[in-house]
Formats: structure tokens, sequence, C-alpha cells
């Protein structure tokens, strides 16, 4: 199985910025794709980010342009780079991967392993 912990998350004003990181363990040779979804009160989880092994990166319509996605391969990591936060923007944001598909194609359901989550709360 796969451990993931989210942390980076906290409080800041519109406009501002945060930086949330992803440290994995245990089965890493098996996260195909790593992302990051996001959740608040009376919401289902949504999608955020995502990213492979490689260059290839998903990102949902609210995140382009603000968001950036990048893995440490080496590290087991994923980041996830936000800019011009917005009040909208306030969630839990969880670490997601990938533990059982090969190959280039991913769908948000193929994600099975989650962290705990973080809260991001953004001020207007």
């Amino acid at each position: 199985q796969v451990q993931l912990v989210e942390s980076g998350g906290g409080l800041v004003q519109a406009g501002g910025s945060l930086r949330l990181s992803c440290a994995a363990s245990g089965r890493t040779f098996s996260m195909t794709y790593m992302g990051w979804f996001r959740q608040t009160p009376g919401k289902e989880r949504e999608f955020v980010a995502a990213a492979n092994w490689g260059r290839r990166t998903y990102y949902a319509d609210s995140a382009k342009g603000r968001f950036t996605i990048s893995r440490d391969v080496v590290q087991n990591r994923v980041y996830l780079q936000m800019n011009s936060l917005k009040p909208e923007d306030t969630a839990i944001y969880y670490c997601a991967t990938t533990t059982l598909i090969i190959g280039d194609s991913v769908t948000e359901t193929d994600f099975d392993s989650w962290g705990q989550g973080t809260q991001v709360t953004v001020s207007s």
C-alpha cells in the first residue's frame, strides 16, 4: 500500500500563494499518477490537478493558469503551487495516487490511495 501525507496548507489572503507538498511512502513504485483533489462541506471531492511519471499533466479548468503540479520522483513527492488564490479555492486539499493502472490513460476514478488532507483557507 501507499501512505500519503500532505502539508503546506494554511491561511492566506486573496491573491496570495501557497505551495502544498505530499510525501509518499510504501509501494511508491506503483504511483503511475499522483494528483490533488479538494473538498468543501456539502460538496463532493473535485479534481484539481494530476501528473504522471513524466511530463504529462492534467488540470481542472479552475486551476489552469494559476496552479502548477510537479513531482519529485527521487523523493516520492508531489507539489501543488497555487498562485492568485481566490476565496473559492478554500477547501481541504487531498493528495492522491493511482496504484493499479498502467499506460498513459487515466481517469479520476483510478485514484485509489488518499492522504488525510490539508486545509487551505483563502480570505477575501
